[in-house]
């Protein structure tokens, strides 16, 4: 046993240096990528190795002189093994906190949805298709399904949420008129292309979260706050660029979201508007025509709110 122990000294005393020379001339490939600097190179090849194997060396004198040539062998091996197994275990590692990551996030995107969703809200499957529904119904499963796809559930709760206010509008305006009547069709159609128009920015949300669906801002970022001092100029002026596309976006969609909102709140207003009309009375065809001048103004603004988006 001593006799190894001696031979495993000698080892690390023999491949120490050149080891130690390599990590100066590039610490990359002599240390782990989350380590890699001239400072721990020094530490761990200038003092520890040594210290270690001076320590081993020393406790084997016990036995005399007489090393084995498989205790050389290991010494010999004992650095880049280390190293294989340390860059694995550090890669284990990161690969864990990246998962404890994402499920954080997942939990986060839920509490999300679940603070965004409201009361009786109508839920469309993105699985199936809805099988009588119009342009706008359609319309919103179809973005609804690519952003589920995309996993932004964050996104794709507006389309319940405009699906909601559009079903309500909808029935509102049935209860207060005729399908028959030349009112309700022009309401309706007021209602559907106003919607139609939210529904087009919800659409306008795909391509947009389909274009940085690969890019992990979190990892850039910690990437950039870790190595920043390592990695050269150009791969770092890849990391910022790639960071400021993804903030880009993220502002983008927060301004669609933001016309949205805008366009949701304005329909509660002309749902409202005509859900106090009272068709028995004889000022129902003025408070008619007021309903009606509301939807028109409603439609300009959500036109508006699509042109700025």
């Amino acid at each position: 046993m001593l006799d190894f122990l001696q031979g495993l000294a000698y080892g690390l005393l023999v491949s120490f240096m050149p080891w130690f020379m390599i990590g100066m001339f590039d610490p990359r490939l002599a240390l782990p990528p989350e380590v890699a600097n001239r400072l721990q190179v020094i530490l761990r090849y200038g003092v520890a190795v040594p210290f270690i194997g001076g320590l081993l060396f020393m406790t084997s004198l016990w036995g005399g002189f007489g090393a084995s040539l498989g205790g050389w062998l290991a010494g010999l091996a004992a650095i880049p093994v280390e190293i294989f197994v340390e860059r694995r275990w550090r890669r284990w590692r990161v690969g864990r906190a990246e998962r404890q990551r994402a499920a954080e996030r997942e939990q986060a995107r839920a509490r999300e949805v679940s603070e965004r969703s409201e009361r009786h809200l109508i839920m469309l499957d993105p699985q199936r298709r809805p099988a009588d529904g119009d342009d706008v119904v359609l319309g919103l499963w179809e973005a609804k399904r690519e952003l589920v796809e995309l996993n932004r559930p964050d996104l794709a709760v507006q389309a319940d949420r405009l699906y909601t206010r559009y079903s309500h509008a909808l029935e509102v305006l049935g209860d207060k008129f005729d399908a028959r009547e030349v009112t309700y069709e022009r309401a309706r159609g007021l209602v559907a292309d106003a919607c139609g128009g939210a529904s087009d920015s919800l659409g306008a949300m795909v391509p947009l979260a389909r274009g940085s669906a690969g890019i992990d801002a979190d990892f850039v970022r910690r990437r950039l706050r870790r190595e920043g001092a390592v990695i050269d100029t150009a791969e770092r002026d890849a990391l910022v660029r790639r960071l400021a596309l993804a903030d880009d976006t993220e502002r983008r969609l927060a301004e669609l979201i933001a016309g949205n909102e805008a366009a949701l709140t304005a329909l509660d207003d002309v749902v409202v508007a005509v859900a106090r009309i009272d068709t028995g009375r004889a000022q129902a065809s003025t408070a008619t025509e007021q309903a009606l001048q509301e939807l028109r103004r409603f439609a300009e603004r959500a036109g508006l709110y699509s042109r700025k988006t």
